[in-house]
C-alpha cells in the first residue's frame, strides 16, 4: 500500500468503526479456537500494529511487516517483536507458531496461492491459521484501487484455493453481514457518480461511527456459534493437511 494509507491506518484504527467492530469479531473467533495455553501467535502483514494488543491477550505476539512507516508504528505496541518481510518469498526465518493470522492481507498478495503455501511452513503441526479477506469481487471499488487489492473473493473460491495449497477447513462464513446493503448501495453511487471514488477510510460523525460500530460488531455473538451465508467480508479458518 503507498504511505498515505498507512498514515490513514494509524490515524484511524484506534476510533473508526470499522477497525474497532471488526477487532471484536476477532475477539470472539479467537475465543472459539482450541489453542494450547499461552500459544505462540504470528500476525503476516500487522500494518501499523493496530491488532497487535487484541492478539497480546491471548500468547506471545511476533509479527511481520513489510512497509517501514508501518513497523515503526507497530512496534509502539508493547511486548510484539516486529520484522520486515511480505509473504510469499520473503518471510524471515521463523519458528513455526500455533496461531498464524493475516487479517485482510492475502488480497494484496499478487500470487495468492503461493502465499497460502508458503505460510504452511509456519504453522505447527496442529496449529491454527486464521484469515480475512474482502467478499465478492462485483463489489471491488475505489478503495480496493486505492489499497492496492488485487481482487475481492467468494467464500467457495477461498475454500478451493486452500484446499489447493494443502490446509484443510475448520470453519469459513461471511462477515460483516448486517451493512452489507448499505455497502452495495454506497459502490453503486460511486460507479454512477464522478467524484465520489477513493479510500474509504475516513472518520464519520461520531454519532454515525457509534452507530455503524454498534451494528457491525453485534454480529460477533452470532458467529461465536453460528456462520453467516454472505457478507462484505470473509473469514476462514485453517489447519495444515
Amino acid at each position: 500500500m503507498s504511505p498515505e494509507i498507512y498514515r490513514q491506518m494509524a490515524q484511524l484504527e484506534q476510533n473508526h468503526w470499522w477497525f474497532v467492530a471488526r477487532r471484536k469479531v476477532l475477539r470472539t473467533l479467537l475465543q472459539t479456537l482450541a489453542l494450547p495455553a499461552a500459544p505462540s501467535i504470528l500476525e503476516v502483514g500487522c500494518g501499523t500494529g493496530g491488532n497487535l494488543p487484541l492478539l497480546q491477550k491471548f500468547g506471545a505476539v511476533t509479527a511481520v511487516e513489510m512497509d517501514a512507516y508501518a513497523r515503526q508504528q507497530a512496534s509502539k505496541q508493547n511486548g510484539s517483536v516486529i520484522l520486515p518481510g511480505y509473504l510469499p518469498d520473503h518471510l524471515p526465518p521463523l519458528p513455526a507458531h500455533d496461531l498464524v493470522c493475516l487479517f485482510d492481507v492475502l488480497e494484496h498478495i499478487p500470487d495468492d496461492r503461493a502465499a497460502l503455501h508458503a505460510l504452511r511452513s509456519v504453522v505447527k503441526p496442529g496449529g491454527v491459521l486464521l484469515l480475512t479477506v474482502p467478499a465478492y469481487q462485483w463489489l471491488f471499488g475505489p478503495h480496493d484501487s486505492a489499497h492496492h487489492h488485487h481482487r475481492r473473493y467468494l467464500a467457495t473460491a477461498l475454500q478451493s484455493l486452500a484446499r489447493q495449497t494443502g490446509w484443510q477447513i475448520s470453519r469459513v462464513s461471511y462477515f460483516n453481514t448486517w451493512l452489507l446493503p448499505i455497502v452495495m448501495l454506497y459502490r453503486f453511487k460511486q460507479r454512477i457518480l464522478p467524484g465520489t471514488g477513493g479510500s474509504d477510510a475516513s472518520m464519520p460523525a461520531p454519532w454515525l461511527n457509534r452507530l455503524l460500530t454498534t451494528v457491525f460488531s453485534s454480529e460477533s455473538r452470532w458467529l461465536r456459534h453460528h456462520n453467516l451465508p454472505c457478507g462484505v467480508s470473509i473469514f476462514i479458518v485453517l489447519t495444515p493437511q
